[in-house]
C-alpha cells in the first residue's frame, strides 16, 4: 500500500554526520550500493569504485545547470538586517546596460516585510519590496517577494550577483558572514566544490548534488570504457530544497523548474532504450527531468518546459533504471522520490530506504549536499 504521509519519511540523524565540508577532493566520498531488486541489500564502497557498477553501453545522464550565486545580504533602510535569495526575472527585466530593474524574484528570509520597503546592498544597490510574489514563505523566511534592483556599477542580475552574491548553501551546512566583507576564502571554496565539474547555463539556486562527486577524469575513464553521456538541463529551485509542509503527500504542490533537453539528447536516450542499454540518472533532478519529458511508452521529447512532478510511491518509472544520488533530509520531497525509486513487490521502497539509511547512520557515512554517494541498482 502507497504511503501516504511525510511523516512515513523521518528517520533521526545525528548532527555530527551531517557534512558541512565536502571531500576533499571529487571522487574521495564513500558510496553505498543499494540493490533494489535483491531485497534492498547494500554494499560500501568508494566513488572510485563506480566503474565496477557501471557497464559499456550505460548512458549516464547528467544535470549540467550552473548554481548562480544568489544569496545577498543587505540591511533595511528602516534597520535590520535581510537576506534575499533571488530567483530570477518575475516578467519584466532590464536590458544589458539599464540601471534599474523590475520585477525580481527573490525569499526574503526572516520576518515578512511589507510593500515599499528599502534594502540597502553590497556594491551601492538597492532593492525596493514591490509587493509578494507567487512562493508562499514559511520555515525560517519570510516568503516569497518582487523586488526592483537599482543602482551600483553592473549590467544585469547575473553580472550584479557574480561580483557580489554568495553561494546560495542550504541551511545545514554553517557559514559566516554578512555578505558586506566580500568575496572570502571560504566562498571562493564554496563557488568551486558547490558546482559540478560539468556546469554550463546558469539558473539553479541549488546544486544538483549527485554530480559534485565527478571529476574530469572520472568522466573520461568512464567514456574509455564504453559508459556513453549525455547532458540535461534542468534549474534547481527552492521547489526542491524546501520540505513538505502538508501532512498528505497528495496535498504538497511542487514549484515548476524549468528544463531543456536537446534534441541529440532526447535522441541519446531514446536510442539507448530502443536497444536495451540501461538508463543511468546521475541526481532527483535528471530524474525529474526524464520522466517529465517522457510519454507513455517512455520515448523522451526534446525541448524545454516547466515541470511541477512530484514523484510518489506508485509512480511508474518510464525512463531511468539506474540513479545515482545522495542521502536526502527526512520529510523531503527527494527522499520520497528514491523511494519510490525502490519501490519492489516483496518490500516497500520507504522500507528498503530506511533501512539503508539506518545502516548508512551505523557505518558513520557522511549526509546530505556534501556528503557521500548512493547508486541505486
Amino acid at each position: 500500500m502507497a504511503l501516504t504521509s511525510k511523516l512515513d519519511y523521518v528517520y533521526d540523524l545525528p548532527e555530527g554526520l551531517i557534512a558541512q565540508v565536502p571531500a576533499e577532493t571529487r571522487g574521495a566520498s564513500r558510496l553505498m550500493v543499494l540493490d533494489r531488486r535483491g531485497g534492498g541489500r547494500v554494499g560500501h564502497h568508494s566513488f572510485s569504485d563506480i566503474g565496477g557498477f557501471l557497464k559499456p553501453g550505460d548512458l549516464v545522464v547528467i544535470n549540467d545547470s550552473r548554481v548562480v550565486p544568489a544569496v545577498v545580504h543587505g540591511r533595511k533602510v528602516s534597520g535590520g538586517r535581510a537576506r534575499l535569495l533571488f530567483l530570477g526575472d518575475g516578467g519584466n527585466g532590464g536590458g544589458k546596460g539599464e540601471k534599474s530593474y523590475r520585477g525580481y524574484r527573490c525569499l526574503i528570509y526572516g520576518k515578512r516585510v511589507k510593500e515599499g520597503t528599502k534594502i540597502e546592498l553590497p556594491g551601492g544597490a538597492e532593492a525596493v519590496v514591490l509587493g509578494r510574489g507567487e512562493m508562499e514563505g514559511g520555515d525560517g523566511f519570510g516568503g516569497g517577494y518582487v523586488v526592483s534592483l537599482a543602482g551600483g556599477d553592473w549590467e544585469n542580475l547575473f553580472d550584479y550577483l557574480e561580483r557580489w552574491g554568495r553561494t546560495p548553501l542550504p541551511p545545514y551546512i554553517k557559514r559566516s558572514g554578512n555578505g558586506f566583507e566580500g568575496i572570502e576564502e571560504v566562498e571562493g571554496f564554496d563557488r568551486e566544490r558547490y558546482q559540478t565539474v560539468y556546469a554550463r547555463p546558469p539558473g539553479s539556486v541549488a546544486a544538483p548534488t549527485a554530480g559534485l562527486h565527478f571529476d574530469e577524469g572520472m568522466i573520461d575513464r568512464l567514456e574509455g570504457e564504453g559508459v556513453e553521456f549525455a547532458r540535461v538541463t534542468l534549474h534547481v529551485g527552492p521547489g526542491t530544497f524546501l520540505p513538505i509542509r502538508s501532512l498528505r503527500l497528495k496535498d504538497h504542490v511542487m514549484h515548476g523548474e524549468e528544463y531543456e533537453i536537446s534534441g541529440e539528447a532526447a535522441d541519446a536516450v531514446n536510442r539507448a532504450r530502443g536497444e536495451g542499454r540501461r538508463i543511468v540518472a546521475v541526481g532527483t533532478t535528471t530524474v525529474r527531468a526524464l520522466e517529465s519529458a517522457a510519454d507513455e511508452k517512455g520515448r523522451v521529447r526534446g525541448g524545454r518546459d516547466v515541470t511541477s512532478l512530484f514523484i510518489v510511491p506508485g509512480h511508474r518509472f518510464r525512463v531511468v533504471d539506474v540513479l545515482f544520488t545522495n542521502f536526502h533530509l527526512p520529510r523531503s520531497t527527494l527522499i520520497v522520490l528514491v523511494s519510490a525509486f525502490c519501490e519492489a513487490p516483496e518490500v516497500s521502497g520507504r522500507e528498503m530506504i530506511m533501512a539503508a539509511y539506518r545502516e548508512a547512520i551505523e557505518k558513520r557515512y557522511r549526509f546530505y549536499s556534501y556528503g557521500d554517494a548512493m547508486l541505486i541498482l
